[in-house]
């Protein structure tokens, strides 16, 4: 039978203690070998022998427990400073261990002074305001980190200038009250001149309606990887909204009352993708007296291109082959699930342009990259661009095919077509981080925004954010365009191109010259992959404020507690890392940014009048695993495959995470970095909105959004929510009255920010994660809407649904309550 004098309060908790020193020392030890702080270990030591002599009922291991944590205390201030959230994992734990220590229940039985006993419970109230320091460290210094660029602040409101909106608006562009673009206009700016929503009356903004499409996950859509988004921004036109679900349904709703009008299916099979997902459909009107003059065109998952009557829902029957057009065609070996289009076409100037997604980072030489551009009414072919071809835009033979392998651009477009031009991003050639193969036109264009004739499709510039990409940092969207103030006195046509990189590249829309300086700068080349040949520099926009992370150091590591976060500073000592550009190599290596980026297919916003820039920002490291082809075959991450010209069918990867670059010597397997608890190896913030002066070129603010309310241990959607700032995958908008909204956060809310000064105005909770870009508009009854779809993202894990949320004054304009 066990001893009484173990079998109480203070025995179970000395073996506690004594077990949490053996879960610091042991794995501290293994850090102290790789070079790592013998913080850990000796610590851990510490608390073993305390962990002992609380069991032993003596009142020293109270003080030696108090030793200990007093000695954290200043390494964790010598290590982080005073940032609270770097400080919590180092300290709240072990706080609360202590002050569970100091009650009088496990004090009063210890042997030793009545006076050393008396101490160690008024250690307890030390301990509190110790636990509390921290919160309020995190919580209300981290958290509330505030830039403010006086020049804002000195120009006018947002609001005060509606005519100069106007005038900044493309002349063939939608009017204030539409949404015909992704963009809202083909400029991408995302910006809305209306202004009845204001700082002063958001906070009345109540759900008003809410629509459910019925389109949920199938069996086996949510597994191995697979994912299932409602990423989609509806369409205004009339007061009818468009949108699509991830299955390729198209739907069209009353736009004030959000009552269903008809349901298109395309009845596509998508048993084979990987990523279900559509982000918009695109609208044409058709000449007078045209049949179908009225025109939804969007894709379908099993790469068909489709024209949809916008008044009956019924598929345009002369368009194509009865309202259908291959997207395969010269694309030759296409195995299923492995082209599809999830951004929505460009319609502009009677051309329906798009490229596509590519099942990227399985396989050297997988179907083209090919640009397309589509008559709106036939639905035949108007150009395509081929960059592997001498005439990029030369018409094909009947048997020929597109060139196989090179980058494609599967973001959204944008164009101004007073220029005549649409600027296309571009991925780069697969495999994605392995290029010993590639060809020099790979080189030339991967990772390139290339500026499109509209009505010819041939190049007029390019311009490359990354040489030889092997990191996945391909462009995920179009540029934003706004013309900017010159210093001597009228405008200059620019674009703001965002990366995944974080950073922004200011540029002549007519000509792709950097406005703001472009220099290049060496990057880590070693320790490489055998075979590869890596660009000694990057290029790096230093006349634009960077969104990029700092490089991460092994004290920047993070955890739930100081045992995680003592995972990931192994972790950390044993992959290999050098900061942004870390080529992949044999082993484990970090990757940060990693291939979700900064910031991704979402971009940046652009108020035209006051030439702000609002961007939603992520930051979350991955690991990347690169290995000889048969070491993943032999540990069952991927199958043998006889390549392109053999019969056997493609055999897919066990996980998505696993990319098994067929055609080349090496896999890799790639993860976000998350500790034992599944909590992230980096410190908060892990998002944050960011308004930046296009004209004084400086981060104006910066603000922390989201909580952790519904992302938890274990993947689990309940949590306290703590300000941590929580990562986003969807877009925000603008308001000329001054205002953002935006969803996109991990923790299930809509909200409205003070353009001026990044201060939150307004929230409300979501049906489900609203991972997508919201809408305005003013409905028939005179009211402002603001519309987002509520569906959930598999990848970002947050919670699933199908709802497409409106929001409007409560009581109608003007009422107060």
């Amino acid at each position: 039978m066990a001893s009484p004098r173990i079998v109480s309060l203070p025995g179970l908790t000395g073996i506690f203690v004594a077990l949490v020193g053996l879960l610091l020392a042991v794995p501290g030890g293994w850090l102290l070998v790789l070079g790592g702080t013998p913080y850990y270990a000796v610590a851990g030591l510490a608390l073993v022998v305390s962990g002992a002599l609380i069991t032993l009922r003596r009142v020293t291991g109270l003080w030696l427990y108090f030793a200990t944590f007093a000695g954290t205390v200043a390494w964790a201030l010598y290590e982080v400073g005073f940032d609270g959230w770097k400080l919590m994992p180092r300290l709240f734990a072990l706080a609360l261990l202590g002050l569970w220590c100091s009650m009088p229940w496990i004090v009063l039985p210890l042997s030793g002074k009545g006076s050393m006993r008396r101490a160690a419970m008024g250690t307890g109230a030390v301990y509190a305001l110790a636990i509390a320091g921290v919160f309020w460290a995190g919580v209300n210094v981290t958290s509330q980190r505030f830039i403010h660029n006086e020049t804002l602040a000195s120009s006018s409101a947002p609001g005060d200038d509606l005519a100069a909106v106007s005038a900044a608006q493309p002349p063939d562009g939608p009017d204030a009250n539409e949404w015909r673009y992704y963009g809202h206009t083909p400029a991408g700016d995302r910006y809305s001149s209306l202004t009845q929503l204001t700082s002063t009356n958001v906070g009345r903004l109540r759900e008003v309606w809410r629509y459910d499409t019925g389109d949920v996950p199938r069996k086996g859509e949510t597994t191995a990887g697979r994912e299932f988004n409602f990423e989609v921004t509806p369409m205004k036109v009339g007061n009818r909204l468009y949108l699509c679900t991830p299955h390729r349904w198209v739907i069209a709703l009353d736009a004030t009352t959000g009552r269903p009008l008809w349901k298109f299916d395309p009845h596509s099979d998508t048993s084979a993708n990987e990523y279900l997902a559509c982000r918009g459909v695109a609208y044409y009107e058709a000449p007078a007296g045209s049949a179908c003059p009225r025109r939804i065109i969007t894709t379908t998952g099993d790469a068909r291109l489709v024209a949809v009557d916008a008044d009956t829902g019924r598929p345009c029957d002369s368009f194509g082959a009865h309202g259908f057009v291959s997207l395969t065609d010269h694309l030759g070996k296409v195995p299923p699930g492995f082209h599809f289009i999830t951004s929505p076409p460009l319609v502009i100037r009677d051309r329906v342009v798009l490229g596509g997604w590519i099942y990227d980072n399985q396989a050297r030489g997988e179907p083209s990259g090919v640009i397309r551009a589509y008559d709106p009414l036939a639905g035949r072919l108007a150009w395509a661009w081929d960059m592997g071809k001498a005439d990029p835009v030369a018409p094909l033979r009947p048997d020929d095919t597109y060139t196989r392998g090179t980058p494609n651009g599967w973001g959204t477009y944008t164009a101004d077509p007073s220029l005549g031009m649409i600027y296309v991003p571009l991925g780069n050639a697969t495999p994605d981080y392995y290029g010993a193969g590639r060809r020099p036109f790979d080189d030339e264009y991967s990772s390139a925004l290339v500026a499109l004739d509209i009505e010819t499709g041939r190049e007029r510039w390019h311009f490359q954010t990354v040489h030889h990409d092997v990191w996945d940092f391909d462009l995920p969207i179009g540029p934003s365009l706004v013309d900017l103030p010159r210093a001597g006195g009228g405008r200059v046509p620019a674009l703001v191109q965002t990366t995944k990189m974080g950073q922004l590249f200011l540029l002549d829309r007519r000509t792709g010259k950097p406005l703001a300086d472009v220099v290049e700068k060496a990057v880590p080349t070693a320790p490489a992959l055998p075979g590869e040949r890596l660009s000694p520099t990057q290029p790096y926009s230093v006349g634009m404020p960077s969104l990029a992370p700092a490089d991460l150091s092994a004290r920047d590591t993070w955890g739930a507690t100081p045992i995680d976060q003592l995972w990931c500073r192994i972790q950390f000592r044993r992959a290999h890392y050098s900061g942004q550009y870390t080529p992949p190599a044999l082993g484990t290596g970090i990757a940060y940014p990693a291939f979700d980026g900064v910031v991704d297919w979402y971009g940046a916003s652009i108020d035209p009048v006051h030439h702000l820039l609002i961007a939603n920002t992520s930051y979350i490291p991955f690991m990347m695993e690169a290995m000889p082809t048969a070491e993943a075959i032999r540990r069952g991450l991927m199958k043998p495959w006889g390549g392109w010209d053999s019969t056997q069918a493609y055999p897919k990867p066990k996980e998505f995470a696993v990319g098994p670059q067929y055609g080349s010597p090496y896999a890799a397997v790639v993860k976000p970095w998350l500790g034992l608890l599944n909590a992230p190896c980096s410190a908060p913030p892990w998002g944050k909105l960011v308004a930046i002066d296009l004209q004084t070129r400086k981060i104006a603010w910066e603000r922390p959004v989201g909580t952790t309310r519904d992302m938890n241990l274990f993947n689990t959607h309940t949590n306290a929510p703590l300000p941590t700032g929580i990562f986003m995958i969807g877009g925000n908008i603008i308001t000329a009255s001054g205002l953002i909204f935006m969803g996109a956060t991990a923790d299930n809310y809509i909200r409205a920010f003070d353009e001026r000064t990044g201060q939150q105005l307004w929230k409300a909770r979501l049906p489900a994660g609203g991972q997508a870009t919201p809408i305005t508009y003013v409905g028939n009854d005179g009211r402002q809407y603001v519309v987002i779809a509520a569906g959930g993202h598999g990848g970002l894990r947050t919670k699933s649904g199908d709802s497409i949320v409106a929001f409007a004054l409560a009581g109608g304009v003007g009422q107060e309550h």
